[in-house]
């Protein structure tokens, strides 16, 4: 299959062998492929290289040949978000949540469309954990596990006053007592629920609780092992905040 003039996010792109790299891209036709770009060391290749970073948005053409494609041409349609600190590790975890949960040549047009906006606000320097709390929410939408965010898994309309926790399975489930559900403090507010659900700017209080009712949802799909961006985030904050103020990191 021949892939013309298709525009893409890059996701990562690693060295392969002595003068090629292996570049995943999320394309807005066919969604997540995986690219061979064969010869992009050297002076003349510069421009290749710079369209090949993560977070660029590229216009390509390629031939498909089995799982991975043969890059034949890519160019830069911008230049991409110049990011630093926790926002370039919140670009960071943008690219690696998406690589690991798109799969393969499985067209997602909305998932395409959520992360442009995202990357767009990461750029223009929104509120990290609200930006990435959003781009959360259209990722399961998008992959076909998302919630009725404005409801809980019975049905019953969510609660303001109440506290929740995501089920991946049963969706949003009232936690009525500590017992069994750890710290019930710690679960997500029904008032962040519905600002997600409605995309509204939640109370700084609410944010902590949705990061965590999020990260619960993600790592059941994720698996056992967990992002690397987790890791780096956590560490982040460990070391520039204090323990008071961990709670709204925007991993």
């Amino acid at each position: 299959m021949r892939l013309t003039a298709e525009a893409a996010f890059v996701l990562h792109a690693r060295p392969w062998r002595e003068t090629s790299a292996l570049v995943e891209v999320l394309s807005e036709q066919y969604g997540r492929l995986g690219l061979v770009a064969r010869g992009v060391q050297g002076p003349k290749r510069q421009a290749l290289r710079a369209a090949l970073q993560p977070l660029q948005w590229i216009r390509f053409d390629a031939v498909q040949v089995g799982e991975l494609a043969r890059l034949n041409t890519a160019e830069a349609l911008d230049v991409a978000p110049r990011l630093a600190g926790e926002a370039m590790l919140s670009g960071f975890y943008l690219n690696e949540l998406t690589l690991r949960l798109a799969p393969r040549q499985d067209p997602a047009p909305e998932l395409y469309a959520a992360y442009a906006l995202a990357r767009a606000r990461l750029g223009a320097g929104e509120p990290l954990a609200w930006t990435l709390r959003r781009y959360e929410r259209d990722l399961l939408d998008a992959l076909g596990f998302g919630f009725d965010w404005h409801h809980d898994g019975d049905g019953t309309p969510i609660d303001t006053a109440a506290r929740y926790r995501l089920d991946p399975e049963y969706g949003p489930r009232r936690v009525l007592s500590d017992r069994g559900h750890g710290d019930r403090s710690q679960a997500a507010t029904g008032r962040g629920l519905l600002a997600l659900a409605d995309d509204t700017v939640p109370e700084a209080d609410d944010l902590p609780g949705l990061r965590r009712a999020m990260r619960e949802v993600l790592t059941h799909y994720l698996g056992p092992r967990g992002l690397k961006s987790w890791e780096m985030l956590a560490e982040l904050n460990r070391v520039t905040r204090p323990p008071a103020d961990q709670a709204g990191a925007g991993d």
